[in-house]
């Protein structure tokens, strides 16, 4: 006897939760990237960077 496996449905909840990981992973990513830390951080490398080449 074979077992009938009802797979219907499958690729579409498979990219739904890929869409959403996605879309999560791409707001925590524009969080850090938009924190003042961030910010401060790059400000302070650019600003060494440009002193040294004086």
């Amino acid at each position: 006897m074979r077992a009938v496996v009802a797979e219907e449905g499958m690729s579409t909840a498979e990219y739904a939760i890929g869409t959403i990981a996605a879309a999560a992973f791409g707001a925590v990513l524009y969080g850090v990237v938009t924190g003042d830390s961030i910010v401060d951080a790059l400000t302070k490398i650019i600003e060494r960077a440009l002193d040294t080449a004086v």
